[in-house]
């Protein structure tokens, strides 16, 4: 099955963090990707993703609008909208491992 392609608005590209805004139309997907940073995501929706993982495991995850969760590199998945209206969250990651971002 083809999806349409979620879009990608990257808002902040520096030294330090990348900050993307994501935006779903319904049943849109990311595309399978392995994030290479440690991540945050801020969701600015509420509602389900379906996330497919490695192996063939499927799984949904219930997001709420302004409840953020954060995840380590090396995560790997395809994203999908799940929702019958648009889904959007900002994915901000970071360059720098410890130390003060400041």
């Amino acid at each position: 099955m083809t999806r349409p392609a979620a879009v990608p608005t990257v808002q902040i590209d520096n030294d330090i963090f990348r900050v993307t805004e994501w935006r779903f139309a319904p049943g849109a997907a990311t595309g399978w990707h392995r994030h290479g940073l440690d991540y945050v995501v801020v969701p600015m929706s509420t509602g389900r993703l379906l996330l497919r993982e490695p192996g063939g495991a499927e799984r949904h995850a219930a997001l709420t609008a302004g409840v953020s969760y954060s995840r380590a590199a090396g995560v790997e998945h395809d994203v999908i909208n799940d929702n019958e209206g648009e889904f959007v969250f900002i994915e901000i990651e970071t360059k720098r491992t410890g130390g003060d971002a400041s």
